[in-house]
């Protein structure tokens, strides 16, 4: 897939602006502080309510699904062993 060179360019910029707005939100969800009469439970910060909102946990019932796939038939791969033939020999054999 070829991509033009000016949609290449406006793609990677696009990617480098995204992951650089992830990096500084987090790094200001983990630093933000609060003035010390924020102490309460009812003061209002969309971060604070961002951290502490939760997923919910509630189990799914899901029906199973049966399907049924058909297996390729292994075939044993027989390799030759591997023995160089060498027609210059270094000495003889051993004599028994």
């Amino acid at each position: 897939m070829r991509v033009s060179a000016s949609r290449g360019g406006w793609l990677r910029a696009v990617c480098v602006l995204s992951i650089g707005l992830v990096c500084v939100m987090g790094t200001v969800q983990a630093t933000h502080s609060h003035s010390d009469n924020s102490a309460t439970s009812h003061h209002t910060c969309t971060i604070c309510a961002t951290a502490h909102a939760g997923l919910s946990t509630a189990p799914v019932a899901s029906a199973p699904v049966l399907a049924t796939a058909t297996l390729p038939i292994a075939v044993a791969e027989v390799s030759p062993a591997f023995r160089p033939v060498t027609a210059q020999f270094i000495r003889p054999p051993p004599a028994l």
